[in-house]
């Protein structure tokens, strides 16, 4: 499909996993009322705790967040990226924080384990351990849709330029980026990372972030993004919840890479 429209999700998630599904699901909901074709949620849209409740509380996959996001995209015929969940890792008490594809037919199309973990201490503002009590990932997931190939990332990714060269080179024409960017992170280096990585990948990039306070008590930033191949921001939320909408036109990304084939001319892989 050369021209439709895309939207993205801001949510301030908690620990009441049953509410947050409900608001995820209108939210998908509303943007495909509005035309939305493909609709990316957050990062952990489904759940967000205390960081010692997060090993018995992860979930499977299929599991209830698939299930419930299954059916919205069966009732919208929309492609979903389900932000990420907490999936349940064998042994360790660790958990993969996971993005899952929906296809419109309610099918699993895709699942990605964030690659990298964000352990941080920003003094002062936040400190983050995500490593205490998440496993990485391994795999590098791009999914064929009959919107595009849609290659699949989750947050801190944002700051690791070679996977996305590496999603672009297996095919990427969508870049998805649930998030959570803290506040004190996002101010200094969300919009500039956003829109770096769609102009040197020539991509259109959906970055849907969480707002408000964290569960940890930290602000997040907001802010979701659509950006598009030549890095102009096409749609940008606030600081509430609510859904961001923009026409993505794969014509004008072809007339791009065609006129600055830069991607073609990358001689170091």
């Amino acid at each position: 499909m050369e021209r439709f429209f895309a939207a993205v999700v801001q949510m301030t998630s908690g620990p009441r996993r049953d509410e947050n599904l409900a608001r995820a699901a209108g939210h998908v909901r509303d943007a495909a009322a509005r035309g939305a074709r493909l609709v990316v949620l957050p990062e952990v849209f489904a759940w967000r705790g205390a960081r010692e409740e997060e090993a018995s509380l992860a979930e499977t996959i299929p599991g209830p967040s698939t299930d419930a996001m299954a059916t919205v995209a069966r009732e919208t015929g929309a492609w979903v990226v389900a932000g990420s969940i907490l999936e349940r890792a064998a042994g360790d008490g660790l958990s993969f924080n996971t993005s899952c594809v929906l296809s419109p037919d309610g099918r699993i199309a895709a699942r990605y384990r964030k690659l990298h973990l964000f352990d941080v201490d920003l003094p002062g503002r936040v400190s983050v351990r995500e490593s205490d009590t998440r496993a990485p990932g391994d795999d590098v997931v791009v999914v064929p849709t009959d919107l595009g190939t849609l290659g699949l990332s989750i947050c801190y990714d944002l700051r690791f330029p070679e996977l996305y060269r590496r999603l672009v080179r297996a095919g990427a024409e969508l870049l998805a980026l649930p998030s959570a960017f803290t506040f004190a992170t996002g101010a200094a280096h969300w919009e500039t990372l956003c829109r770096a990585r769609a102009i040197e990948n020539q991509c259109w990039l959906l970055a849907a972030n969480q707002t408000g306070t964290s569960p940890h008590g930290f602000a997040d930033y907001g802010h979701s993004l659509i950006v598009d191949p030549w890095g102009t921001v096409v749609g940008c939320a606030g600081d509430g919840e609510g859904v961001v909408l923009a026409e993505i036109d794969r014509a004008y990304q072809a007339r791009v890479r065609r006129e600055l084939p830069c991607l073609e001319h990358a001689r170091l892989r």
